[in-house]
């Protein structure tokens, strides 16, 4: 049986340029990744976004515009379904309150996620781990240019 995998995520731009990036080890993988997750059944795009931030991040954010919608096919890494992502641009409502990494997989004891900013210059797709993500990336970079 094959499904959709529809996921949502936010790139948070700060005010030197540098986009957000959650480092997560789960399902016994390691990878690096733009913030936000799964849609729940019953669930429209912004709210599952804006739940997703509060969760991963204890972050109120505002969407401020669509961004890109996967046009290729990706198989999930973790099962067997199609995943479909969505991407927003986002700014925080309050200043974040986090504990900022500067090297990947930085984790604190016992929590197997950690945050970390990269200028938009600097950032590539070896900076993330899967292939929409690195499809961003590149239309990212586009972007600011």
């Amino acid at each position: 049986m094959s499904y959709f995998n529809v996921r949502v995520y936010g790139l948070l731009i700060n005010a030197q340029n540098e986009v957000l990036i959650s480092d997560e080890h789960e399902y016994g993988q390691f990878f690096s990744k733009f913030p936000g997750g799964g849609l729940e059944l019953g669930e429209g795009l912004i709210d599952a976004l804006k739940r997703e931030f509060m969760e991963e991040c204890n972050a109120e954010i505002e969407v401020t515009g669509h961004f890109y919608t996967t046009d290729f096919y990706e198989k999930s890494s973790f099962n067997d379904s199609q995943v479909i992502s969505v991407y927003y641009l986002v700014k925080e409502v309050h200043p974040l309150q986090l504990s900022f990494k500067t090297k990947v997989f930085d984790f604190d004891e016992g929590i197997f996620q950690s945050f970390r900013w990269i200028n938009i210059n600097n950032l590539s797709e070896s900076d993330v781990t899967f292939k929409t993500d690195k499809a961003v990336v590149n239309l990212l970079k586009k972007s600011i240019i």
